[in-house]
């Protein structure tokens, strides 16, 4: 029979436990294949438990997915700080990468596995959302870049040129985590596959 949680503490460290192994259920099976009752199973407690921290699945992978986000968000902090708006988009990049491929399962549920869309039911649920949030950082660095004149002429869709520059690092991130193991694939280094991606990206985006 699994300890009776108590404390604010063991509370925490219960809602954490169920969000780690939801996590990895939800990669490993696929998020419609998953009940509450194989989430219990998997960390030794009843169903009951779980619904006294989240009503039903949906609220379980919003908050996971929330989670994520946020310390996704929070890699970027000193990022954020850099003055030179180019310098802060590639350093961006960067730190998104270095999340990536720090947090492969965290990585793998939040861009890698297909799951119900996040419902935004108005602007203040828009702002308040994570998951839109960093988007919307990104979209910002990628703005002070356009404001300063440093794309190409002829890219006038900030939107586009955020979404191209979040394709190209996904593709590298994504790649490895999928890949690294495969080896009738002679690998480059991977921080040499992250530069050369971002310095590809810069020279068909920026102006000279």
């Amino acid at each position: 029979m699994p300890p009776k949680v108590k404390t604010e503490q063991e509370k925490q460290q219960l809602k954490t436990l169920i969000i780690d192994a939801a996590r990895d259920l939800f990669i490993r099976k696929g998020v419609e294949a998953v009940s509450m009752r194989q989430i219990a199973k998997q960390i030794g407690y009843s169903a009951t438990s779980i619904y006294l921290h989240f009503s039903d699945k949906d609220d379980l992978l919003r908050v996971i997915c929330e989670t994520d986000c946020i310390a996704l968000a929070s890699t970027f902090e000193g990022v954020m700080k850099i003055t030179d708006p180019v310098e802060r988009m590639v350093a961006l990049g960067q730190a998104y990468a270095d999340f990536a491929l720090s947090h492969p399962n965290h990585y793998r549920l939040m861009f890698m596995t297909p799951r119900p869309a996040v419902a935004i039911e108005s602007d203040d649920a828009r702002e308040h959302s994570a998951e839109q949030n960093a988007y919307l950082l990104l979209k910002t660095v990628v703005t002070a870049v356009y404001d300063a004149k440093c794309f190409r002429g002829d890219l006038t869709d900030v939107d586009l040129i955020a979404q191209t520059i979040w394709a190209g690092m996904h593709g590298v991130c994504a790649l490895h985590i999928t890949m690294e193991k495969d080896d009738w694939v002679q690998w480059s280094g991977l921080r040499e596959r992250v530069y050369l991606m971002q310095k590809v990206m810069m020279r068909g985006l920026m102006r000279g």
